[in-house]
């Protein structure tokens, strides 16, 4: 049969998702007296939909993000002191192509890593490369790298996607070995690819981070080069959820 002929010709030349929406497709033309190239130019923009999603999960898991969140689900009214339009212009990931850094500031629960992930999104949507890390996972690694002389190879996850995101910086003060694996992991970014980095801790903070004020001078001096500081001033979102829900925060302070 000639309908089985033709969708098994899909199948060999790795059109699956044509092969599966064959039968329906040639049905739609049918009914709707399309001119041939119209039913093979449908056939083909299923399976290039369909490869398009596939390409996007396949760079999603590769930016090992921890969970979803779009801009769109950022309340901006929640947090005023973000500026929307400034965000919505990173969104453009112009950004990137200038090798720009974007450092999201503020106390935890205020949306950081929110906004850190759905720049990510943004970014891998558009076919750039990301890679997302907790920034105690990342100094792990790269202490084990060093222990084992292997760190130069291992740098290079940290250093070849066009975004690095590096979450939470501030929550633990750094050893001097970790302080150093920072500085190199920013040194080799610095005007080659962005970095997006949330932090608890205010720039003038990170000298008592880093333990060594000359080392931390010369981080932030690459990380401000170019880039686009934005410091959140406001409520917690995981305040706000228990507020919603009935629960009073000064109780849960009270027990505590």
């Amino acid at each position: 049969m000639e309908l089985d002929q033709a969708r098994q010709r899909l199948q060999e030349l790795g059109l699956e998702r044509a092969a599966h929406m064959l039968d329906a497709e040639l049905e739609t033309a049918i009914h709707a007296q399309s001119p041939y190239l119209t039913f093979l130019n449908r056939l083909l923009d299923v399976e290039i939909s369909e490869r398009q999603r596939r390409n996007l999960e396949v760079r999603t898991k590769l930016a090992h993000l921890p969970y979803r969140k779009t801009l769109d689900e950022f309340d901006f009214s929640f947090q005023p002191s973000v500026d929307e339009r400034l965000i919505r212009e990173l969104g453009t990931m112009a950004f990137v192509a200038r090798h720009e850094n974007v450092l999201l500031l503020g106390p935890p629960g205020v949306g950081k890593s929110h906004l850190a992930v759905a720049l990510a999104i943004k970014a891998i949507e558009l076919g750039i490369s990301v890679y997302f890390v907790s920034l105690t996972y990342m100094i792990e690694d790269l202490r084990k790298a060093y222990m084992e002389n292997r760190l130069n190879k291992r740098l290079r996850i940290y250093t070849r996607p066009k975004i690095l995101v590096i979450d939470e910086i501030g929550y633990h003060p750094l050893d001097e070995l970790a302080a150093n694996l920072l500085f190199q992991v920013i040194c080799a970014r610095y005007e080659r690819g962005s970095i997006v980095l949330t932090s608890n801790k205010s720039i003038s903070q990170w000298g008592e981070l880093l333990g060594d004020e000359v080392l931390a001078t010369a981080v932030v001096d690459r990380l401000l080069h170019h880039s686009h500081v934005i410091n959140i001033r406001g409520n917690s979102y995981r305040l706000k959820e228990r507020m919603r829900t009935g629960i009073d925060p000064s109780l849960n302070a009270m027990k505590k």
